[in-house]
């Protein structure tokens, strides 16, 4: 079977995996189109990795299947264009950084020249270190180092899994802009992390699982819901309060679904003698969502 071009990145259907007694994947279904990048959310234990090494032919499922690039996964020819950071990684300490690049280059079968690979130490801030060996690398410059080594030849999907566990604040930032800069390539990104700040940022959509199942999937806009308004206000009489229409209060703080004229809300409001102390738009996070997501069924998390 030919790859399609225009195909999914990625198309999983009712992928299952059981360890034992224990049901780790149940069902779950999913796509990621090209130049998107997904962010994979869900507690510990919720099946995120089983997916991904299902996903990428490391781990047999016992049902579903996948597709990657327009080939099914079974056929290795499928992850040639593949970039894998692993949660748990480890390369030879005697080996110098560019030394793992060149190897990971052979491994993967393409052409990848010299300066190819010094620019992509480079991209991910090691192109000084590119002679040192790894053994004396930090747990955040090994982490750079597994960026560089997943995106070294040139992939149309990369599968990240928490790559940015052991970086400190700046490295974070580096590595949302590497991603912002992948999917301006039209290349397809897999991010799973419990950095839930780090999704919101970068994600166009977001699967969550829970215990193994989707528990919810969606844009962020699906997922959050419509923008609100916030406005601290005082003098409010019964006229301001038909302006505002239907909102939530607390104290002086009034909530109100986003208005389409922001300014001629607040005009109106002065008009009829209303005090405006604050105006602010606000939506929930990421994080209050995916918090009532996984407390709709509590005792499941016992």
């Amino acid at each position: 079977m030919e790859a399609v071009t225009d195909s999914p990145a990625v198309w999983a259907s009712h992928l299952r995996k059981r360890y034992r007694k224990r049901v780790a994947v149940d069902g779950v279904s999913f796509t990621v189109a090209r130049g998107e990048v997904l962010g994979l959310l869900g507690p510990n234990g919720a099946g995120k990795t089983s997916v991904i090494k299902m996903m990428l032919g490391l781990v047999r499922p016992d049902a579903g299947e996948v597709m990657l690039l327009g080939r099914p996964n079974t056929d290795p020819r499928s992850r040639e264009r593949v970039g894998y950071l692993p949660e748990l990684f480890r390369y030879q300490p005697w080996l110098t950084a560019d030394e793992v690049l060149a190897l990971h280059v052979r491994l993967a079968g393409v052409t990848v020249s010299d300066r190819e690979r010094r620019d992509g130490l480079g991209l991910v801030g090691l192109a000084d270190r590119a002679s040192d060996r790894v053994g004396g690398f930090s747990k955040g410059m090994q982490q750079r180092l597994g960026l560089a080594v997943a995106l070294v030849a040139r992939p149309e999907l990369v599968v990240l899994d928490e790559p940015t566990s052991a970086l400190d604040p700046l490295g974070r930032a580096d590595v949302r802009d590497l991603l912002l800069s992948l999917k301006q390539r039209r290349v397809a990104v897999l991010l799973n992390s419990h950095l839930i700040g780090e999704v919101e940022r970068v994600c166009d959509r977001v699967l969550i699982l829970d215990r193994g199942r989707v528990a919810a999937s969606g844009t962020l806009a699906e997922l959050l819901g419509r923008r609100s308004l916030r406005l601290r206000l005082t003098s409010v009489n019964d006229e301001a309060r038909s302006v505002l229409g239907s909102f939530e209060r607390e104290d002086d703080l009034y909530t109100v679904d986003m208005p389409d004229d922001v300014p001629a809300l607040v005009a109106d409001l002065v008009e009829h003698g209303v005090r405006v102390h604050a105006v602010e738009p606000a939506r929930a996070t990421l994080e209050e969502r995916l918090l009532d997501i996984l407390r709709t069924h509590p005792e499941e998390h016992r």
